[in-house]
Formats: structure tokens, C-alpha cells, sequence
């Protein structure tokens, strides 16, 4: 973490810490990536500087001529930003293979290894950074980020399903690959910014079918990835597609890259849809994915994003910071906590209109 003057951010500098404003209210809360308009608010508000990552949002390095304060000896951020630096990389090196599918080129699984595995390995150890990585999520290339967050995410539920290295690399991989077939989809429908008509739906569905048919013959690639691939949008009570197969139908690969795909595009920013608090969103899977999706599978997110302890400090809806003091064996997403700011008890398995946004780690 570096303190530099806001004339010398530039676009896609992540901040490390909220920018308040003179009633002492954030502007811009911290980990967001700045935009053009996020450098003309900063001005507007005549804040002189701010704190940000030494990384930007491409992964790259952050390197200002001037540097009012550096914070970088702690080790705990040294490492968070080189795993920060690590991820988003592989999401740039995934920008440039998706368009090279796009121009024809057939799909190298080595390739597609090499950007996921060693990530997956590092992060596999770094539950607390995998977690938290939905916060870089940008608009514009969202679909690239979804690749590599679902293929971690499925890699990171089939390991802690006892999956051996072998085949939760393979599941891993077939994460990334699951929306291979939107290269064969008419790019500005990728790019829309407003909902689907629905032909235009129609023609987003058929990316897993053509998903499948760019890994079908790939020998290195175990049938249940493809079959990943192929199935993610299938669901257990057969509303799926692109078969409607029901839940003796669906390989155990599919259901588990099914719960990836879906928590992280909940937790998202997206073209035309804003993103939900990973607490909030791991509430409505439960409630949605009744006889869709594998419970099995959604309780490891809820039991690992959940894994809190008494003391814990977290970012409540409301932009207020409290405490863990106590936690509820059957709604973990909702414990009792403390208001930092008025002392005040709050328990949130009551207070539905409040929850938790983020943990303070």
C-alpha cells in the first residue's frame, strides 16, 4: 500500500483504503478500481491524496514519480498485493486467449493450465485472498474475470470435497473453460449493457453447446470437464439447459462449476446487473437453489466464507463497522454483532434489512 497525490493516480489504480470526505463519510470505498470519473470526483472533492496498491488492475505494477508514504514492509500486504498482481494477470492472459478463440484458434489446454493451476495452487492456501477477489471485478471485462474466479472457485470446492489434485485441477480447469463458447456468440451481445431480448437469449444459451464442441476431441481433458462445460446450466429439478436433465442426468463436475458460475456472477458487478455482498448472495442461494443446484456444494462456500470467529470485524450494508460477538449455528451469514460506532448490540438474524458486506480482514 502506497500514500501518493491524486495527480498522480492514474486509470485502474485499486485503493487501499476508503476516501472520506469532510463529514468524515466515504466517497469512494476501498479495493475500487479507478475509473476516468472516479479521478474527476476525486478532484472535484479536492482530495489532495489518497491511499492505493502498488498494482493496478491489469496486474500490473503501480509506479508514481512521487510517493508520499510506503507502507509496503508489512509482510501480510506484500504478499496480499502479490496475490492481487498473480490473479489479475491470469485474467488479462485469459483476455488475450478468448480473443484468439474468437479469430479461430483452437483451444491449447496447456495453455489454459498454466494460467489457472499455479494460481489455484497459490490461492488454495490464501482462502481469505481467494475470497475477497470478486472485489476487481470489472464491467468491461467481466467475462474474463468470471473465467478465472469460477475456475478457483470450483478447483477451491473439490478440493474440500476430498477431490484428489488430479481431478480438482481438471475441475479447475473446466471452470475456466465453462463459458468457452461465448467466443462463438456475436460479440456485441457480449458487450450489451442493457438486458437480452429474448432471441438474444436464445443465442447466449447455445455458448455451452458450442463450448462443447471446442473441447469435445481434446484428449488431455477428462469427459467429465467437457461435460462441465457442457452441463453448468443444467439444474437438479431438470430447468436447466441446454437438455433440461434432471439430477441423476448431471455429472458431479457440472454441479460443482454450476455453484461457481452462479455465486460469482451474483457477487459481480456486471453490465446490467449491480453485485450483491457475498453473505447476501450465499443467503439467496440457499433460499433459490432448493432442488437446483447441489446443496453439498453451496455449503462449502458457506461454511468457508462463513468461518468466522468472536472478534471479527466486519462492514455492515448500512457503511457501519462492527463486531462479531456472537454467531447463530443455523444462520452463520447472520451472527450478533456490536456497532463499533454506538456500542450498540445488533442481532442480524433479526435485522434482515441489515447484513454483512465484507470482513475486515
Amino acid at each position: 500500500m502506497i500514500r501518493v497525490k491524486v495527480n498522480q493516480l492514474q486509470e485502474g489504480c485499486i485503493l487501499s483504503e476508503d476516501v472520506l470526505g469532510k463529514s468524515n463519510n466515504p466517497i469512494i470505498p476501498k479495493n475500487t478500481i479507478l475509473t476516468p470519473l472516479l479521478l474527476t470526483v476525486l478532484k472535484k472533492f479536492f482530495i489532495e491524496d489518497v491511499y492505493v496498491k502498488s498494482v493496478l488492475a491489469n496486474g500490473e505494477p503501480f509506479k508514481p514519480s512521487e510517493i508520499i508514504e510506503n507502507n509496503q514492509n508489512q509482510e501480510r500486504e506484500r504478499v496480499e498485493e502479490e496475490n492481487i498482481s498473480l490473479y489479475l494477470k491470469a485474467v488479462q492472459q485469459y483476455k488475450h486467449i478468448f480473443q484468439t478463440w474468437q479469430s479461430g484458434v483452437p483451444i491449447d489446454i496447456g495453455e489454459v493450465r498454466a494460467v489457472i493451476i499455479p494460481l489455484l495452487d497459490k490461492l488454495l492456501e490464501s482462502k481469505g485472498e481467494l475470497f475477497s477477489l470478486y472485489r476487481y471485478t470489472t464491467k468491461e471485462d467481466y467475462l474474463y474475470h468470471h473465467a478465472i474466479s469460477v475456475g478457483l472457485l470450483a478447483g477451491f470446492i473439490a478440493k474440500n470435497l476430498s477431490y484428489d489434485k488430479g481431478d480438482y485441477y481438471q475441475i479447475a480447469i473446466s471452470g475456466v473453460l465453462c463459458d468457452c463458447g461465448m467466443a462463438k456468440i456475436d460479440p456485441r451481445l457480449l458487450t450489451k449493457s442493457s438486458a437480452l431480448t429474448s432471441d438474444e437469449y436464445k443465442e447466449i444459451k447455445q455458448h455451452t453447446v458450442y463450448g462443447y464442441k471446442m473441447i469435445q476431441k481434446l484428449p488431455t481433458l477428462q469427459e467429465g470437464a467437457k461435460l462441465a462445460v457442457l452441463q453448468h446450466h443444467e439444474r437438479n429439478d431438470g430447468s436447466g439447459y441446454p437438455f433440461g436433465l434432471d439430477e441423476k442426468k448431471i455429472h458431479p463436475y457440472s454441479k460443482i462449476v454450476a455453484v461457481a458460475d452462479v455465486y460469482h456472477a451474483m457477487i459481480s458487478e456486471r453490465l446490467y446487473r449491480a453485485k450483491q455482498s457475498p453473505f447476501k448472495a450465499l443467503e439467496q442461494l440457499q433460499a433459490d437453489s432448493f432442488g437446483k443446484l447441489s446443496m453439498e456444494n453451496v455449503q462449502v462456500l458457506l461454511d468457508n466464507l462463513t468461518a468466522f470467529t468472536i472478534g471479527t470485524k466486519v462492514k455492515l450494508s448500512s457503511g457501519e463497522t462492527a463486531e462479531i460477538v456472537f454467531i447463530y449455528p443455523d444462520s452463520p451469514t447472520r451472527p450478533m454483532v456490536k456497532n463499533l460506532e454506538t456500542n450498540q448490540f445488533v442481532s442480524l438474524r433479526e435485522h434482515r434489512n441489515i447484513h454483512i458486506e465484507e470482513v475486515i480482514y
